[in-house]
């Protein structure tokens, strides 16, 4: 089994924006990160993954959901890199915006890999 890393958006307690993290233990997670806000579900979806022992580009966004620049903006940053990185999926928790998720899902193609979502963004999803 490949561990090409997910590509994962989320709050956090700290980090820069506009950079992708690659976090391959949990200790890596919270040095570079920290905490998960209150509502986030980015972050608590990054230690499910690395407890399944699954890599992660973890993108850091102000507010999970709403800071559609920040969403973009590491959109765009894995499409420069396609054919110089592997991605197994792409994780949007907690995003219902159709252009951002039409994006994401124009990568999916792209890369040949999958979106992991939970069940109110698929619906969020089909509902646009």
């Amino acid at each position: 089994m490949d561990n090409y890393p997910i590509a994962l958006f989320g709050e956090a307690e700290k980090g820069d924006f506009g950079t992708a993290y690659l976090l391959q233990s949990l200790s890596q997670a919270a040095d570079y990160l920290g905490n998960p806000p209150g509502e986030s579900k980015g972050l608590l979806c990054a230690i499910q993954s690395l407890l399944y022992r699954r890599d992660l580009l973890f993108f850091r966004v102000k507010e999970e959901g709403f800071s559609y620049t920040d969403y973009f903006y590491g959109l765009k940053l894995l499409e420069k890199q396609e054919g110089r990185i592997q991605l197994s999926a792409i994780c949007l928790p907690g995003l219902g915006n159709p252009e951002i998720i039409r994006e994401a899902v124009s990568l999916c193609h792209t890369f040949k890999i999958i979106m992991i979502t939970n069940e109110p963004d698929l619906y969020d999803y089909l509902t646009f």
